[in-house]
């Protein structure tokens, strides 16, 4: 069936009120809109660049760290979380207890993004794993009441209450036939579909069928690099668009809602693909750069100490790819030196401008790795 003859599906009457039914998307989609056409050839060129820069770059696992941090805050941020990138990267010992639920959400997400996509190398995309996936994202935080790692068993809605929704997914009997097309389509090799065109769809369909009672919107955002990376377009998860939907985000929610009130599937096909085409190329300039700042660090600051110091030097410049925010008392553990000797690296560090101090005390202090930290929050 041709793309632009989809139809979403229809509403049904409840009990005072009516509840969306998505139809079915396990089947051959086609496309012929010229302008889909072409943002889906670039949007896949692009994805191609990006997945030989994150197999060529050195430690590239530290870097993808990175991302999926970023990723976190961000997506968090789209559900009313307040964590920034700095706050993410340090220690819970470290953060306001006033703010500590909204940093265990974001970490939250961190280890449920590297728990699926670890999982993925002995298991399918799937159901199973998605379930299992969500029981981590609301562990311990807002939501940890709503059936983690269960598909809901009662109506939910997106609005201030059910008589005044924005929107009424399907009810509950529903959801786990309509799951299971969902798997199906992830995984049908008899149709042929473009990668990108799947996602879209299934992301598109996640959100409307809301298969959980919480944490549907950061799953469904984590749906994306986990289909890319379980269909092998992506060998490194490297790619998010929760910074684009973030930037977008009332675009965002009003394609979605026209694909169901309008059946309008061309319109968030563009949305989608332009979002994965910007947030590829960004994700490529910043390995560039990541590179370029490797290049000035090891060449041209690093050669400025004295040589005995070099080998710590370069130590903790490869542990600070790996966390980027530091006390002296883990230099010192990390690099097993002396207390006086971490402090007077992280003097020269603060000298050389690659690490600056964030907490303005006299104790305690914590040390970014600024620098670093900017090419992700930019």
């Amino acid at each position: 069936m041709d793309i632009s003859q989809f139809n979403a599906g229809y509403f049904e009457q409840q009990f005072q009120y009516k509840s969306f039914v998505p139809e079915p998307i396990n089947r051959e989609w086609v496309i012929s809109n010229p302008e889909v056409l072409t943002l889906l050839t670039n949007a896949s060129h692009l994805l191609g660049e990006l997945n030989a820069f994150a197999q060529l770059i050195p430690d590239v696992d530290f870097f993808i760290q990175m991302h999926i941090t970023k990723e976190a805050t961000t997506s968090s941020r789209i559900e009313g979380t307040q964590t920034n990138m700095e706050e993410a990267l340090i220690g819970e010992q470290d953060i306001d207890p006033e703010r500590r639920d909204d940093w265990q959400e974001v970490h939250n997400y961190i280890q449920a993004v590297n728990y699926a996509i670890a999982q993925l190398e002995t298991m399918p995309l799937s159901n199973r794993l998605l379930r299992s996936t969500h029981q981590i994202l609301l562990q311990g935080v807002r939501g940890k009441n709503k059936l983690p790692g269960e598909f809901r068993n009662s109506q939910n809605w997106i609005g201030p209450s059910l008589k005044h929704a924005v929107f009424v997914p399907p009810h509950y009997s529903r959801v786990p036939e309509l799951m299971g097309d969902l798997e199906q389509f992830s995984h049908n090799e008899a149709i042929y579909v473009p990668h990108l065109v799947r996602i879209a769809l299934i992301h598109y369909q996640f959100e409307t069928i809301h298969p959980f009672l919480d944490g549907n919107g950061r799953l469904g955002r984590l749906l994306i690099p986990l289909y890319l990376a379980h269909a092998n377009v992506l060998t490194k998860p490297a790619l998010y668009l929760s910074d684009f939907f973030e930037r977008h985000k009332g675009d965002y929610y009003d394609h979605l809602m026209a694909v169901r009130t309008n059946h309008k599937l061309d319109a968030w096909l563009r949305f989608f693909l332009i979002g994965v085409e910007e947030s590829a190329e960004k994700s490529i300039q910043t390995f560039k750069s990541i590179l370029t700042l490797k290049e000035q660090i090891e060449h041209k600051k690093l050669s400025q100490l004295h040589v005995r110091k070099r080998v710590n030097a370069q130590q903790l410049v490869r542990a600070l790819y790996q966390r980027p925010i530091m006390d002296i008392n883990r230099i010192s553990t990390l690099l097993a030196i002396r207390h006086n000797t971490a402090t007077a690296l992280v003097k020269d560090f603060v000298a050389l401008r690659i690490l600056e101090e964030l907490t303005g005390h006299q104790r305690n202090r914590l040390y970014a790795f600024a620098p670093y930290i900017r090419l992700f929050r930019e």
